[in-house]
């Protein structure tokens, strides 16, 4: 990466901490502030260079508070996969990645016969959500996406509820899931039992 990539990537990495920008448009804020309006957009960081950005600046400006906050996003992750363990989920995105904020959400990927189970699951456990489309993670076009918050609101305390993210696949999809999207010889994604295992092994050892 040169120098002016590693700029506009730490610049975006800010922008994806302290305001909770998605990866695209932190990209395109920092090459407006950088190179002001008009500038050639092959000039912006990829993602894996931002991702780079992103963790350095947590470590730097909030390595103390870091570790417990992924792991408390962590946990809520582990709940809502337990929740719909039927499905086979996998966690994907910054909550897995170790690259959470506090404006993180919850990124599932769920495998079924029928999408329509996941929809049927959320109406039997009384589980509010909107459906919409979300682009497949091999890039083939897109599938069904439930939204919802988790844990959902209900009578009694609970905690502030996070914005969480349900991919639905065909059941034949599973097997590409760990294939497609590595980065580093790792994998992108986390089964249930990988997740656990990072909560098992708290917060200072689940970044």
């Amino acid at each position: 990466m040169n120098a002016l990539r590693e700029e506009l990537a730490a610049v975006a990495a800010r922008l994806v901490v302290e305001d909770g920008l998605d990866y695209a448009s932190a990209k395109r804020k920092a090459l407006h502030r950088v190179l002001g309006p008009g500038a050639r957009t092959d000039l912006q960081p990829d993602n894996a260079d931002l991702r780079a950005q992103i963790e350095q600046y947590l470590s730097v400006f909030h390595g103390k508070e870091h570790p417990a906050l992924l792991w408390r996003l962590r946990c809520a992750a582990l709940e809502l996969m337990q929740e719909f363990a039927a499905f086979r989920p996998y966690l994907g995105g910054a909550v897995w990645n170790g690259t959470a904020t506090e404006h993180s959400g919850l990124h599932l990927l769920l495998f079924a016969d029928d999408a329509k189970e996941v929809e049927i699951h959320c109406i039997n456990r009384d589980i509010a959500y909107a459906t919409g489309q979300t682009a497949h993670y091999a890039g083939r076009g897109s599938v069904e996406r439930i939204d919802l918050l988790w844990p959902p609101r209900r009578d009694g305390a609970r905690p502030q509820p996070l914005q969480a993210t349900l991919a639905l696949y065909p059941a034949k999809d599973e097997r590409g899931v760990l294939v497609h999207g590595t980065r580093g010889g790792g994998a992108e994604r986390g089964s249930l039992q990988a997740v656990r295992a990072l909560v098992e092994a708290g917060p200072s050892e689940s970044g």
